[in-house]
């Protein structure tokens, strides 16, 4: 129940997709697995379709909705009318599938077009949930892989040169550039897909089944990605993305941002993901669900990335890490046994303890262990006491 001073406990929503984890979510939250259900994403926030709840089970998103100046902020409230972030732990166990996420004003359009077509919000064949864009940061909590954004040309041409039956697409990229090359795979017949990559996965697939390939090497992901992707001679051509784009290792504690239109896709490890309060997903392979590829042509970012790996801005307990968006900002904080530090929530913000105990402190005393948060209103200056050795993070709305 929320306390005089705007500051209660908040109860998330698992999401237990396919390619979740066993393990680390529900030991986060110490919630037994018998089952041995997959637990993919852990959500805080106020999403419209699994919005987080206080302890008595009151929507969250209801909440706020009650009165937004006051739980929000004058500012947030006015510019957004409601919470703007979504808040997440996850556990990739499976990759991901290749996507991207729509700007704003495609967002906005593409909804409305479904919705005029009389598409149910819940149909597999659903583009757009929402009217928002979904740029997200991500902060590792393991080693975790990933793909970002294309590679330079110089190294696309190198490694299409060391994969002898992908190097046919050197001239396309040199003639069409970018765009082309994406096209000529995405848009190219399943059956000339399975002639192109048949013989490649059957060249990697051994040693990958050895474990003779690294995963700094594409030929690693490919060859999962066969085996989990690629039934009955159907090969997915997702695997293509593999090699196009920027490989990435990141280590626990770093970061990346990734904005509209930029390709990527999750590997492998957990991580903490804050995004726009959206679930706006456009699918390129290594997926069951719903691919549109013409759609999701119409907002890939056809030019190299360099990818700008986040460390985090700040000193003593405190680490930033920002990516320019308006509707959030990640803060995390690591305390020792006994030491405090005091935040003043000027914009809604919402504390997650991934390790450790913490006291939190404004008027009363929340206590909270590993696994647990806390929804801190607008305007309300709090103290986190470490109790134990403690890792927190903080999601919130950067003020002007």
């Amino acid at each position: 129940m929320e306390d005089s001073q705007g500051v209660f406990k908040l109860i998330g929503k698992v999401q237990h997709y396919a390619w979740g984890g066993y393990k680390f979510i529900p030991e986060l939250l110490g919630t037994p697995n018998p089952d041995h259900r997959p637990f993919a994403e852990y959500w805080l926030g106020a999403h419209p379709s699994q919005s987080s709840t206080n302890t008595n089970g009151d929507s969250f998103a209801a909440i706020i909705a009650k009165n937004s100046e006051a739980t929000l902020g004058a500012h947030t409230a006015k510019k957004f009318s409601s919470l703007p972030f979504l808040f997440k732990v996850l556990d990739v166990r499976q990759m991901l599938s290749i996507q991207v996420h729509p700007s704003i004003e495609a967002a906005v359009k593409g909804f409305d077009e479904e919705e005029q077509k009389g598409i149910a919000r819940n149909a597999a064949n659903r583009n757009y949930k929402d009217r928002n864009h979904k740029p997200e940061i991500m902060v590792a909590l393991s080693d975790f892989w990933l793909l970002h954004g294309f590679k330079n040309e110089s190294l696309l041409n190198d490694r299409l040169d060391e994969v002898p039956e992908l190097t046919f697409l050197k001239k396309v990229l040199e003639k069409k550039g970018y765009k082309g090359l994406y096209e000529e795979v995405m848009l190219m017949e399943q059956e000339q897909v399975n002639t192109v990559l048949q013989p490649l996965i059957e060249r990697i697939l051994p040693d990958y089944k050895k474990d003779k390939l690294k995963k700094d090497h594409p030929d690693f992901w490919a060859a999962r990605a066969s085996e989990s992707f690629c039934r009955d001679d159907h090969f997915d051509r997702g695997i293509f993305s593999i090699y196009f784009f920027n490989l990435l290792h990141i280590k626990k504690g770093s970061g990346i941002f990734q904005q509209a239109g930029l390709p990527h896709a999750y590997l492998e490890g957990q991580n903490i993901e804050l995004m726009a309060n959206s679930d706006n997903v456009l699918r390129a392979g290594l997926t069951e669900k719903h691919i549109d590829v013409p759609e999701l042509m119409k907002h890939v970012i056809f030019e190299p990335t360099d990818p700008r790996i986040l460390e985090g801005n700040g000193q003593g307990h405190k680490k930033i890490f920002t990516g320019g968006a308006a509707e959030f900002e990640l803060v995390e904080y690591s305390l020792q046994a006994g030491e405090e530090e005091k935040m003043d929530a000027d914009g809604p913000a919402i504390l997650l303890v991934v390790a450790g105990q913490i006291a939190v402190i404004a008027g009363t005393t929340i206590s909270l262990q590993k696994g647990e948060s806390v929804f801190i209103s607008a305007g309300t200056a709090v103290i986190i006491k470490a109790t134990t050795a403690a890792d927190i993070f903080v999601a919130t709305v950067p003020q002007p």
